[in-house]
Order: C-alpha cells, then structure tokens, then sequence
C-alpha cells in the first residue's frame, strides 16, 4: 500500500462547500468502509480539507476522489502527495502494515 495526504482545495464560495459538505462526508465514509481512508476534516482556516488516504497506487487513490460530490460540483481540486510513514503510534500497525 501506498499512502499520501490528499489536500483538498476549495474554488467556490463557502456558501457552496456548505451545500455539498453532507454529500461529501458521506461519500467519503465509502473510503472508510474500505479501508483507504484514515482521517479527515476541514482546514483551518477553511480554505479546504485534509484526508490520510491509502491505495494500490496514486491513480487509484486519484480516481476514489472523481467521484467525491466536490469534484464532481467544480467545487474543489485535489493535490495528492505521497509519503513513506517511517514513524506512527502503535495503533496504527494493521492500517499501516500493508506498507512497502
């Protein structure tokens, strides 16, 4: 497994983001189900969002966020950047096991 932090970018108003944060949380709980997703939230300031993801590949995690109810409403756009976790709290083990 590869893994990255997904920078989420807003382009609209937060009036926008507002109207499409409850679709957007839900989609995202997909990824949690899956197990190629950690955490998330908001920025601070919220300017955007951070997401903990994992995949096969950077097209895989890349192709999970084309469906995300911001990208697909030119909400936001998304930078991807991977990263190898070489330290972590013991609880993370199973998450971060598949590691190569």
């Amino acid at each position: 497994m590869r893994h990255f932090v997904v920078e989420i970018i807003y382009k609209v108003p937060l009036a926008k983001i507002e109207e499409l944060t409850e679709s957007h949380r839900k989609y995202l709980q997909i990824g949690y189900q899956k197990g190629s997703l950690l955490v998330s939230g908001p920025k601070v300031p919220r300017d955007g969002g951070i997401v903990i993801a994992r995949g096969d590949s950077l097209e895989q995690v890349k192709d999970f966020f084309t469906n995300d109810p911001y990208y697909l409403n030119k909400a936001a756009e998304y930078r991807f950047i991977e990263f190898n976790a070489k330290s972590h709290q013991p609880f993370l083990d199973g998450w971060l096991e598949t590691q190569n």
